[in-house]
């Protein structure tokens, strides 16, 4: 995991580093916001830790431009703890605010529980072509139109999009679906992926669900 730090107190930067490199977390250090943009353009992160207060371009300006860009979580560090600026972050889009002085153990355990919840979230998404689906939400997006299926059908084409470009076995398709209390399970698998076929090509989707003769589906794009 990639981390960045973004603080003009040497004294900070220093000793949060240090705590996050030694809990295994690959870090780099910015003094201001401009140098933390040009880390930005040149690596990918996992997430990024920003003091509140700083020369230029303080930190909720920053925290707004990495929210909407790079779209990734973010800590807020400061040495206010008045609500106003809590609100005021939280509002922007910060996944957590942490108020100087803290115990860097407390700043490590908002860090993994962070990491955590955001690599459910990005595991829930599945994008494949023009589709995209988030089996937190249940969201189906074909073309940036949204549909409403039926849940059955969703639960099946998520599974396909979650594992496209490979062969899927009709039989565990119907386990993880309906496990053992599925009767007649071909003849009602079939009909779900007719419809799913049918739905794809009204909504003008890039990908189809291929069937592998005597073995189950691949779902690919066109």
């Amino acid at each position: 995991m990639h981390l960045l730090v973004v603080d003009d107190d040497e004294a900070i930067l220093q000793l949060v580093s240090i705590h996050l490199e030694q809990a295994g977390y690959h870090v780099k250090k910015a003094s201001n916001a401009e140098a933390a943009l040009a880390f930005l353009q040149k690596q990918p992160f996992d997430l990024i830790i920003i003091d509140v207060m700083m020369p230029g371009m303080d930190g909720f300006q920053l925290a707004n431009i990495v929210i909407k860009q790079y779209e990734m979580p973010v800590i807020m560090l400061t040495a206010k703890g008045q609500i106003e600026d809590k609100q005021k972050g939280f509002e922007q889009g910060i996944d957590d605010y942490i108020v100087k002085p803290f115990e860097t153990k407390e700043l490590l355990f908002r860090v993994n529980a962070i990491l955590r919840r955001y690599r459910k979230s990005i595991q829930a998404q599945s994008i494949v072509g023009n589709v995209k689906m988030n089996t937190n939400t249940w969201e189906l997006l074909i073309a940036n139109k949204q549909y409403i299926w039926p849940m059955r059908e969703l639960e099946i084409l998520a599974y396909l999009l979650q594992r496209a470009n490979r062969h899927v076995s009709r039989w565990d398709l119907i386990d993880e679906i309906w496990g053992d209390t599925l009767e007649q399970p071909e003849f009602t698998l079939n009909t779900h992926i007719n419809r799913i076929r049918e739905r794809l090509k009204r909504a003008e989707a890039n990908i189809e669900i291929v069937t592998i003769r005597g073995f189950g589906y691949q779902l690919e794009v066109k």
